[in-house]
């Protein structure tokens, strides 16, 4: 068994307590959850990202249950190309996630994303072991979450396969909570919950609560924006990288074009919100295209690339409400981005939680927004 220090115990406290404090926290069984689990069993070792500079600590270092217990993701696995594919995710979004997975003491559930365990530990506090089916992608990381939840006293079922297909021969579940981002909602999970049962995740920059019905599933998003690692289809997958686009970037020729931008009120906030991809809609229509921020001198470069069509955009500012745009390849990324993007400013710029989806029998998304004028887009 996982030996607790006092100082892991007072670290767990202080984090209970401030996320009880902001509400992220708000039911005793949750709340129990939280203070009953070691984090530190399940991240003996992890990177913490401040900035451009990445911090690695292990249990034998000065400030390591501190830093345990710190509201943020700790990272504890990377892909072959250096992109982080499995962390702890950050406690209060993990606690606003189980608030939202109203599930009864008596249902059974599905976790996709085991990951490290952490998150896995929580629902078998919450539930108990024998309610909770957990399913990871990586053969290697479900090894070791059973390894470190057995060292905490638990013994949940844990899979090894692709969790965008569920676990059929376990279903119905009373819910299914995924601790990875989906760019859409597997009609499976919809088909393995009860009718009646709940489906929490992360879809494009927002957390959905869905409730399922007898074939369709509805419901509306966390008020904050969030997303996860994306799940992968199989454990070898290297994700794309921005970074290995920045050549085509800079130096792809294409169709070159002088526009006026659409909010030349605030041309640099345009430009944060047309790169960082913090409204829902544009997330979920653009899913597939990556954004890449660079500074050439003192000109700041701005980047599209849909890696599968080899489409791409170059947009540099050319004064305060004009740029110069040059795109390549099939897409017309800057004309669908800048589109999009200027409808959500228009509409005030809202947050996830001004939204609601309903995932069809056949797998169509609907996106709605009622403010300030009823929009739905069917994806």
């Amino acid at each position: 068994m996982t030996i607790v220090s006092t100082a892991s115990e007072e670290a767990r406290a202080h984090l209970v307590r401030s996320m009880t404090d902001t509400g992220a926290l708000t039911s005793p069984g949750w709340t129990d959850a939280f203070r009953g689990v070691p984090r530190e069993a399940f991240v003996p070792s992890f990177q913490v990202r401040h900035g451009d500079q990445i911090d690695t600590l292990t249990a034998q270092d000065l400030g390591f249950h501190t830093a345990v217990y710190q509201d943020t993701s700790l990272i504890t696995r990377w892909d072959a190309c250096g992109t982080a594919v499995s962390s702890s995710s950050e406690p209060s979004l993990m606690a606003r996630m189980l608030e939202a997975f109203t599930v009864t003491d008596t249902d059974r559930v599905l976790e996709v994303g085991t990951g490290t365990g952490y998150n896995t530990a929580l629902l078998c506090h919450r539930l108990g072991e024998d309610q909770v089916v957990s399913i990871d992608i990586d053969p290697e990381l479900t090894t070791t979450a059973r390894r470190s939840l057995a060292s905490v006293g638990y013994v949940p079922d844990l899979v090894t396969g692709d969790g965008t297909l569920g676990v059929g021969d376990r279903a119905p579940y009373g819910g299914i909570l995924a601790t990875c981002g989906v760019h859409r909602i597997p009609v499976e999970w919809v088909r393995q919950v009860r009718p009646g049962g709940t489906i929490v995740t992360n879809i494009g920059t927002g957390i959905v609560r869905l409730s399922v019905g007898a074939e369709s599933a509805t419901g509306g998003f966390l008020p904050d924006p969030a997303a996860f690692m994306i799940a992968r289809p199989t454990p070898e997958q290297v994700a794309h990288r921005a970074a290995s686009y920045t050549a085509l970037v800079i130096n792809g020729t294409g169709r070159e074009s002088r526009i006026d931008l659409p909010d030349a009120r605030d041309t640099r906030g345009f430009y944060q919100d047309l790169m960082e991809g913090c409204a829902l809609e544009v997330a979920m229509a653009q899913y597939d295209v990556l954004s890449i921020t660079l500074t050439a001198g003192d000109t700041d470069v701005y980047g599209l690339v849909h890696p599968d069509t080899g489409s791409w955009a170059r947009i540099i500012p050319a004064g305060k409400s004009t740029a110069d745009v040059v795109v390549g390849g099939p897409r017309d990324l800057w004309t669908e981005r800048a589109t999009l993007t200027a409808r959500w400013i228009a509409a005030g710029r809202p947050g996830p939680g001004a939204y609601t989806l309903t995932v069809e029998p056949d797998g169509a998304h609907t996106l709605q927004r009622e403010e300030p004028t009823t929009t739905s887009w069917r994806l």
